[in-house]
């Protein structure tokens, strides 16, 4: 694995988009395990609490959600150090969910601060920072987006 930042920190982004779509949400939320996630100004940190946030936001069909979150104009900024960066980024959910047609669901932005330890870079936050688009979400979640 490439540990450069320029390499490692966005196959990161990536990663999270891969694994969420493919329904592997323990898998996701284990990208946090040396760090947290913040929805709303509330601080979840550890997998359970990960896991329980999506599953009362996400609907799933036989395991998945059927989407495909592009991220896209990560825009990051490496520390002095280089020890330490934070990226902003956009997201944009596609979803074809039975009965419907492929869509965008919504479009928003990150906020994501990593560090670098022995084992290479990993997320210590990601901030769901805005829903900036709002489409037709009622397949794809629980709640009301805004």
């Amino acid at each position: 694995m490439n540990d450069h930042p320029a390499i490692a920190i966005p196959n990161l982004l990536y990663a999270y988009a891969m694994r969420f779509d493919d329904g592997d949400f323990d898998g996701a939320a284990a990208l946090f395990d040396k760090g947290g996630v913040i929805v709303g100004g509330q601080h979840l940190a550890g997998r359970t609490a990960i896991l329980a946030l999506w599953q009362q936001w996400v609907k799933t069909y036989d395991g998945k959600p059927l989407t495909r979150h592009l991220v896209t104009n990560p825009i990051i900024d490496l520390d002095q150090g280089g020890a330490s960066a934070t990226c902003q980024s956009q997201w944009t959910v596609l979803q074809a969910a039975p009965g419907f047609p492929l869509q965008i669901v919504a479009s928003g932005r990150y906020r994501d601060s990593f560090a670098r330890d022995a084992e290479g870079w990993h997320f210590t936050s990601r901030e769901y920072l805005q829903t900036d688009l709002v489409g037709d979400s009622s397949a794809h979640t629980l709640q009301t987006l805004n």
